[in-house]
């Protein structure tokens, strides 16, 4: 009996190095992707970086190299060490000043975050309108020198339309930018009326973002509208709240506009913000040392309540699973 002879199969190659090649030729086409990626991420970023650069961190680095020396744009800054800060200390009108704008903040804060509250959860509960939307928005369009302008011609104590109405209704007409107990609860409230509309957009995306089923839930076990606004649109709503307070914070302590087409600071100082009194001592009387003194001292009071209050509303953290 004859046994055919056969040759062994042959193995061919299914990994190893017959892949390394390809393997390698891969990642090699990947990081050149990425390098590719890389340069063009870089040329978008590139405009924003440069602006980033020019007109926010080298003014800022100029500001505090200024806070140590006297400088009035006619002769060479020369310096004097810590020494307008300690005028700044002993100033009573940058401490009235301060004053002054705490409470700016306070009023403003208060009734714009409670308002916008409001309009957000009446925009979300009761209707999803775009008009609506873009009319409560329509303040928020017009500049703040223009909003002041406004509110100036109508709260005028003789001839504005708001004290017209007033009159009308056997009331003594009230000088609310021309008195010191009205001019910053005045101001403050023409500044809630033009950023209140944005605000309340803000909250309303932050609505949109909790899930209706969670109310639908609450129904079915019997809560009401005032029990779910406290026990699921608050909570829930925590992050968003925090974000847009730390925004309107840092806004309102730089009011500026409003004061200087409205008051200008008075009467007898009583609306002169930090920010306006900082603006006269560089550009009225030329101490553009002692004026950088404050813009410091202003950016140091600022980054400390922005970080106090990220971490008392926890704006990192969600209620949400």
């Amino acid at each position: 009996m004859t046994i055919a002879s056969s040759s062994p199969p042959s193995r061919l190659p299914t990994g190893g190095a017959a892949e390394a090649p390809s393997r390698t030729r891969t990642r090699q086409g990947v990081s050149g992707e990425d390098r590719g990626d890389g340069r063009l991420a870089a040329l978008f970023i590139a405009p924003a970086l440069l602006g980033f650069l020019v007109f926010l961190l080298w003014p800022t680095l100029r500001g505090v190299y200024l806070s140590f020396t006297r400088f009035n744009l006619l002769t060479p800054a020369e310096w004097v060490g810590l020494d307008n800060y300690v005028r700044m200390v002993n100033d009573p009108i940058f401490w009235d000043s301060l004053w002054v704008t705490v409470e700016y903040v306070v009023i403003n804060i208060g009734v714009q975050t409670v308002a916008a509250l409001a309009i957000a959860v009446l925009l979300q509960r009761l209707t999803q309108s775009a008009m609506l939307r873009g009319i409560v928005l329509t303040p928020y369009l017009m500049s703040n020198v223009l909003a002041g302008l406004v509110w100036l011609w109508i709260l005028d104590t003789q001839l504005g339309i708001g004290n017209e109405i007033i009159s009308g209704l056997g009331v003594d007409r009230i000088p609310f930018l021309a008195d010191e107990t009205w001019a910053i609860p005045t101001i403050a409230l023409i500044n809630v009326w033009r950023h209140v509309g944005y605000t309340a957009l803000l909250l309303f995306a932050g609505l949109q973002a909790i899930p209706g089923d969670m109310y639908e839930a609450a129904r079915v076990d019997g809560a009401s509208e005032w029990r779910m606004f406290w026990r699921i649109t608050m909570p829930l709503l925590r992050p968003v709240l925090a974000v847009v307070l730390i925004m309107t914070v840092i806004g309102s302590f730089q009011v500026f506009d409003t004061v200087a087409v409205t008051t200008a600071g008075g009467p007898a100082n009583a609306t002169n913000v930090l920010q306006y009194y900082i603006y006269g001592s560089a550009f009225g009387r030329f101490q553009f040392g002692y004026a950088s003194a404050m813009s410091v001292a202003l950016l140091v009071v600022l980054s400390a309540i922005t970080v106090l209050q990220y971490r008392l509303t926890r704006a990192g953290r969600t209620d949400l699973g």
